[in-house]
């Protein structure tokens, strides 16, 4: 869009003497009329967003009222250093994530980022547009957290810890070991902020988690309006007290939260896409809290926390009171040279045939797809019902759920299972724990899926390799101090 400037507020026109909203220095925010009649569908719509004018459901006309009265605020899509863009919702400034096209609504050959498309296009006349009054009003329940559940010694310190953040407005890290009850953690740090008439947000990179901790968040909180915000969500527009989002879904938000709750704050996408990161931050309010919750933080942040740099508090142990499973390392020599002879390590066959004799299910983890299905038909030769797994498979959700029905003695995987999924009974194994995928926090995230049920807390977990890495090192050396941190907080059984 094109504007000029008249009586200190921007005016839209195609005209002489306008100009793309980029080109204008300062964009002038017309001061708040209390006696203007606004709407509150509008209010409902922008409070906390940052959207382009597709996005809205209203007359220009009536958005500009609105502006020309304080109401609603234009920001510029995009700014420029020089010559060189920056896109206002996704922060990327990277040369290659920009084109150009001549652009109907200016009239003039426009820049547009192509690193945030997907949520429609930012040019370099697309305004931004904004809530600058009144928040809507939201009725609060008399008893607004109806969870009945009892945290365990380490999740009550960890969650004192997070209300006290939620209310001083401070940064935390939760450090908690893979199968700690992350999620019961922050019930009282949220019903401390909705007290207080605070907005938060839950986000997390994956769209299962997000669609695994709604009902959840629901049950605990059935006097909340909650929205759930991925892609394709009918919530997309709904205005909440508490929203679980993915972390792409942060990029309409602008100054919208009082408390930012990043779960798995390690995990992809969100740890290489620097536009997730800048989205995180620009949701919050200037003044808020932010809460970081992982089990395997990386390598900076545990320095930062062994130096006192950031704020943390762990949970070293699960809530059953068993310590955490320690990998063992077992040379199988080099076992994909074997595999192209169609044979396997002597030591991985054996693993594997105790499972089946002991009626134990098991998960076996493989670096790559491909390595993974040259083991399935020589395994299926000892029973035909394993089944292996990965990203791209259809029945990805069908295969697991037949897991969690006992109905799979042996489930063959990639990575994408070292997360977000839980089955009661299993041992582990990671097949070639010496390449490069297997990352300190991968390791340790596998480790996990071991031992979480109280009824079966003590699950086998072995890391097949030709060769121990720093990575597998770190890994045991993380998990065992977990269990001696346990161990001295008095928070194990054994």
């Amino acid at each position: 869009m094109r504007f000029y400037i008249k009586d200190k507020y921007l005016v839209p026109h195609l005209g002489e003497g306008s100009l793309p909203i980029s080109k204008i220095q300062t964009i002038p925010q017309p001061p708040l009329n209390p006696d203007f009649s606004f709407n509150p569908d509008l209010q409902l719509l922008l409070t906390g967003k940052q959207l382009i004018l597709d996005d809205l459901p209203f007359p220009h006309d009536e958005i500009q009222k609105h502006y020309e009265n304080g109401y609603v605020t234009y920001r510029k899509g995009m700014e420029y250093n020089r010559s060189q863009p920056t896109c206002s919702r996704c922060g990327n400034n990277k040369e290659n994530w920009f084109a150009q096209f001549p652009c109907s609504r200016c009239g003039e050959i426009c820049h547009y980022c192509r690193k945030c498309l997907m949520m429609g296009r930012i040019s370099a006349c697309t305004p931004l547009l904004g809530w600058n009054g009144p928040a809507p009003e939201q009725p609060l329940p008399k008893t607004i957290l109806e969870w009945k559940g009892r945290l365990s010694e380490g999740q009550q310190a960890a969650s004192n810890q997070v209300v006290h953040a939620v209310e001083s407005n401070k940064e935390l890290l939760v450090w908690a070991v893979c199968g700690a009850g992350k999620t019961e953690v922050l019930f009282e740090g949220t019903e401390s902020a909705l007290t207080a008439r605070k907005r938060v947000c839950i986000a997390t990179p994956r769209t299962d988690v997000v669609l695994e901790l709604t009902p959840r968040l629901k049950a605990a909180f059935p006097g909340i309006t909650v929205a759930s915000l991925y892609g394709g969500s009918e919530d997309r527009h709904l205005y909440a007290p508490l929203t679980i989002a993915t972390t792409h879904q942060l990029l309409r938000f602008y100054h919208a939260f009082d408390t930012v709750i990043l779960d798995e704050v390690d995990a992809f996408p969100y740890t290489v896409e620097e536009s997730l990161q800048y989205a995180a931050v620009q949701a919050r309010k200037p003044e808020s809290a932010m809460i970081y919750l992982t089990a395997t933080p990386n390598e900076k942040w545990q320095r930062e926390c062994r130096t006192g740099k950031r704020a943390f508090t762990t949970i070293p142990a699960r809530f059953h009171r068993h310590p955490l499973p320690v990998p063992h390392f077992t040379w199988c020599g080099n076992w994909q040279k074997q595999l192209k002879k169609e044979k396997l390590p002597a030591n991985i066959l054996h693993w594997v045939k105790e499972r089946l004799k002991n009626k134990k299910q098991a998960l076996l983890f493989f670096p790559h797809i491909g390595l993974m299905e040259k083991f399935l038909p020589i395994l299926r030769q000892l029973t035909p019902n394993i089944e292996a797994v990965h990203a791209e498979d259809p029945d990805r959700k069908e295969k697991v759920q037949k897991m969690r029905n006992k109905e799979i003695p042996l489930l063959l995987t990639t990575t994408i299972l070292e997360r977000g999924v839980t089955f009661s009974n299993i041992d582990v194994a990671v097949i070639g724990a010496e390449d490069n995928i297997f990352a300190e926090s991968a390791l340790v995230q596998i480790a996990g899926r071991a031992g979480r049920s109280k009824d079966y807390p003590k699950g086998v977990v072995t890391f097949f390799h030709y060769g121990k890495t720093e990575e597998m090192i770190k890994a045991r050396k993380q998990i065992t101090a977990m269990n001696q941190e346990g161990t001295r907080r008095g928070l194990l059984d054994s």
